[in-house]
């Protein structure tokens, strides 16, 4: 089975300028799957440094970093950014997912 890297959409590496023009900060935008939430897992949303095992996806010297361990959770997701009338987020659509919660940032496989 064919598996590819997460995509990461014009509208997230826009939103991750915008972040790192407002704090001066050279960081990458990290996505990580860890263990709670209520449904299973969670998202980790947050700037970080890149590691020396991350996965990293650039574009114009923006970077998204995604470590070995939830790689495989994210295999074809798509990391997006939406301005809706509950607020401004980053989005993981994953299609590994087999339920996710009302908030957005947990769920199952």
């Amino acid at each position: 089975m064919l598996t590819l890297p997460p995509k990461v959409t014009d509208r997230a590496y826009a939103r991750l300028a915008e972040i790192l023009a407002e704090t001066g900060e050279d960081k990458a935008l990290r996505i990580a799957v860890e263990g709670g939430g209520c449904s299973g897992f969670q998202y980790d949303i947050r700037l970080d440094d890149p590691a020396e095992d991350d996965l990293v996806l650039e574009r114009d010297g923006l970077r998204v970093v995604i470590d070995a361990v939830s790689l495989p959770f994210l295999q074809d997701a798509t990391i997006d950014y939406t301005e809706e009338l509950i607020g401004a987020r980053f989005v993981i659509e994953n299609p590994n997912a087999t339920s996710a919660c009302g908030c957005g940032t947990s769920f199952s496989i």
